[in-house]
């Protein structure tokens, strides 16, 4: 039975923390995650294939795949809601190879992306969709950090204090959408 503890939790990770967390968990977290979505991404993936210098720290870094609607006077961020997350996976493998211990996002991921965040013992978090303005208030400070020419999707260094999210994907390869579905069908299949 999952426990209904919510866990605090802070990025950037240390080593071991995402391995410690379980599909299902609920936790809000603090600190500094970076917001990049396909565009930057797939700039990313570039220089992780040529072996370049990352335009920031990966190791046990997070990423919340958003890309935030200007602000209004006096809040550091705007609507501030996930993408989908399989829209990153053709990239994602070589980011958590290179240390990526986190990703925030919305729907399942693939094959290959459980496969790297087993090897290398990694996160994805469901964020809530359809809930940016209320995800906006956990962004204390946002800044671009590389490709402002992306606009929306430049990445930015945002730092977040109790963000809600779940464990969707742990890096034992337990996946809250798969066990969702099955518990649905099952339910389904039993009802009278």
């Amino acid at each position: 039975m999952q426990s209904m503890e919510v866990k605090r939790i802070v990025a950037p990770f240390e080593p071991g923390l995402a391995r410690s967390l379980r599909c299902g968990d609920s936790v809000l977290l603090s600190g500094v995650v970076y917001a990049a979505r396909d565009a930057a991404h797939r700039r990313l993936a570039q220089i992780a294939a040529e072996g370049g210098k990352m335009p920031f720290d990966l190791d046990g870094a997070v990423i919340y795949y958003v890309g935030p609607t200007p602000a209004k006077p006096g809040n550091p961020i705007g609507s501030a809601g996930p993408t989908t997350g399989y829209r990153m996976d053709a990239y994602a493998p070589a980011l958590i190879r290179l240390g990526l211990a986190g990703m925030i996002g919305k729907g399942a991921r693939s094959a290959e992306v459980a496969r790297a965040m087993r090897e290398c013992g990694a996160a994805y978090f469901a964020a809530i969709g359809g809930a940016g303005a209320l995800l906006m208030r956990c962004v204390q400070a946002s800044e671009i950090v590389a490709y402002e020419d992306l606009g929306a999707e430049a990445i930015r260094r945002l730092t977040i204090k109790d963000m809600p999210l779940r464990v969707a994907l742990d890096s034992e390869g337990n996946d809250l959408y798969e066990r969702g579905r099955a518990d649905y069908l099952s339910a389904r299949a039993n009802a009278p």
